[in-house]
C-alpha cells in the first residue's frame, strides 16, 4: 500500500487542524475535474474547512499512518429529519493516497457504527467526484441536489442513499 500500517480511530480535538489540512489540500485538487473554476474559487474553500463539533462528535474517524500523518477522515451523524437515518459527513482521503482502500475502510467503520447505533439508512451529499466511490460502496444515486453554503454560494452535489 505504500503507507505502512493504518490505524482507524475516533477523532479528537487534537485532530481538528490535521483534518482541516487534509480537506484543504485534497478537495481543490480532487474536485477540479468535475466542477467549474467559479465553484472551485467560491464554494470549495467553504467545504474544505473542518467542522470542530463534527470532528469531536464521537462519530468522526481518522485513518492515520504509522508515522502519525492523516491519510483520511470521515464520519456520520444521526439525521435530524428521519428517524433511523444518518448522514455520512465530510469523508475525504488525501489525494496522494486515493485508491489504496482508505476510504473503503473508513466507510466500513461508519456502516458498522451507524448500524450498531440503530440506524437503518445512510444518506450522503456526495461531490460529483465521489459518486463512483459511493456507488461502489452500495449507495444509490437519488439525483442532483444543491447545497446552500452561504447567501449567493451554492454547491452542486448528488444525494446518495444506502440501506444498512
Amino acid at each position: 500500500m505504500g503507507t505502512g500500517s493504518i490505524t482507524l480511530r475516533s477523532a479528537t480535538s487534537r485532530d481538528v487542524a490535521a483534518v482541516d489540512a487534509l480537506l484543504s489540500r485534497s478537495y481543490p485538487r480532487l474536485l477540479k475535474t468535475d466542477y467549474p473554476p467559479s465553484t472551485i474559487v467560491t464554494a470549495v474553500p467553504l467545504i474544505s474547512r473542518a467542522n470542530a463539533s463534527l470532528v469531536t462528535s464521537g462519530t468522526y474517524y481518522v485513518a492515520e499512518a504509522s508515522d502519525g500523518s492523516l491519510l483520511g477522515a470521515g464520519g456520520w451523524t444521526p439525521s435530524s429529519r428521519t428517524q433511523g437515518a444518518a448522514q455520512v459527513r465530510h469523508l475525504a482521503v488525501d489525494w496522494r493516497h486515493q485508491r489504496e482502500g482508505i476510504g473503503r475502510r473508513l466507510m466500513m467503520g461508519i456502516f458498522a457504527e451507524a448500524r450498531l447505533q440503530g440506524h437503518r439508512r445512510l444518506d450522503a451529499q456526495a461531490t460529483r467526484t465521489a459518486v463512483r466511490f459511493y456507488a461502489a460502496m452500495g449507495f444509490e444515486n437519488m439525483g442532483e441536489i444543491i447545497v446552500p453554503l452561504r447567501p449567493g454560494i451554492e454547491f452542486p452535489a448528488v444525494l446518495m442513499r444506502r440501506f444498512l
